[in-house]
């Protein structure tokens, strides 16, 4: 290197220090990146430029279905597309495929991803079953794989990306808790629903609401009222509180694991001419619907996972493994269960916000992750009362 730079000319050595110059500090700048360097713009993922240099070969994203939530089109799809070009991936670096919840199309779209060159694969799994059958099926090929948003169970995934996914059941939990409060529910029977047992995540929120609700069960402060087999099929979720309802009246109030099974229930309770304000539900997601049902006082709140956050930190660890690297340790902020593997798989955890009409305005209005318009239509006072398109 010494003897390269002085056969150069003095503004030509000035240059090449200036390259190596830049160049180590994109590296300084993508070592430094942490699970809290992502913001809404997208603007850290330019730090990775050098890191998606230097990897080959593309990244496929693997997503489950658009029948029980909008979210995977609306939001993950785009998100993860923007975050990877944001750092420089060329769009035919970038494979997104959505199962529309066949397990063997799953499958199918794993194998030809990585026929067709992936080097990595970003996954959210229709189950943990068809997940362990794409990550052996990657692995014997050498290809690591990222478990996105929900874990495969018995899996032989690289990392997780996802929220603290017991912290969002804890959040639930507690919101319940400050609604039936505010709301004078008098000796409440919760009906604790949720989400299906094949989906670990639905596992990871029931054992974190009713690490608040199992306490208030057994001093009697609460009664439980029953725990209906879980489901993430809103018609369902109508059919089982219809069911349990019809059999117990004294029903005042229920967990509900996301916001489009609490929308399946409240949507029965107002054809009963339920009040709002007085039979609590929850939810998770910040959909539009679940946003204006807490704004209608027919919900007490919803958990808001910012998939802008999550998208960027999935991409940036998928460009990490596309480059051989090690991912950050600021990155990497802690370890999730696999009960079926019995390993502690390495995983970025982002944390998740309570939304309420008291912070709706400061979170995902602020944010971008709802329209104020199509938000507030219809909603014009609730909305002027929680502050939403003041000026």
């Amino acid at each position: 290197m010494q003897e390269a730079l002085r056969s150069l000319s003095r503004v030509g050595r000035l240059a090449l220090l200036a390259l190596l110059a830049l160049g180590l500090a994109h590296a300084q700048d993508a070592s430094s990146i942490a699970v809290d360097s992502f913001t809404a713009d997208f603007s850290v993922m330019e730090q990775l430029s050098d890191v998606a240099a230097q990897g080959s070969g593309a990244i496929a994203i693997l997503l489950p279905e658009t029948t029980t939530s909008a979210r995977y089109t609306a939001f993950d799809e785009p998100f993860l597309r923007q975050a990877l070009q944001a750092a420089g991936l060329a769009d035919s670096d970038i494979i997104i495929n959505n199962a529309q919840g066949s397990e063997s199309t799953q499958l199918t779209q794993a194998q030809a991803a990585i026929t067709q060159g992936a080097t990595v694969l970003v996954l959210d799994p229709i189950s943990s079953g068809v997940g362990a059958s794409i990550e052996q099926y990657a692995a014997d090929r050498g290809v690591p794989v990222i478990d996105y948003d929900r874990l495969t169970l018995g899996g032989a995934r690289a990392y997780y990306v996802s929220f603290d996914n017991v912290q969002v059941g804890r959040l639930i939990g507690q919101g319940l808790v400050d609604c039936i409060a505010a709301w004078g529910v008098q000796e409440p029977q919760v009906l604790v629903m949720a989400g299906a047992a094949t989906d670990n995540n639905a596992t990871l929120f029931k054992q974190g609401y009713m690490e608040v609700l199992e306490p208030r069960f057994q001093d009697g402060s609460y009664v439980n009222a029953g725990e209906p087999a879980g489901t993430w099929d809103p018609a369902q979720a109508r059919t089982t509180f219809e069911g349990q309802y019809t059999g117990n009246q004294q029903i005042d109030a229920v967990v509900t694991p996301n916001d489009d099974n609490a929308n399946a229930v409240i949507s029965y309770l107002r054809t009963l001419n339920v009040p709002p304000q007085t039979f609590p539900t929850t939810g998770q997601d910040a959909t539009l619907q679940g946003l204006q049902n807490v704004l209608a006082g027919y919900q007490c709140g919803t958990v808001y996972k910012s998939i802008k956050l999550e998208a960027q930190a999935a991409a940036a660890l998928a460009l990490f493994l596309r480059a051989g690297m090690e991912p950050p340790a600021g990155l990497v902020n802690g370890a999730t269960p696999d009960t079926e593997g019995g390993t502690d798989v390495p995983s970025v955890l982002l944390t998740p916000i309570w939304v309420t009409p008291e912070n709706m305005a400061a979170t995902v209005v602020a944010d971008g992750f709802v329209d104020v318009g199509e938000l507030c239509a219809g909603f014009e006072e609730e909305c002027s009362a929680a502050g939403i398109g003041e000026q």
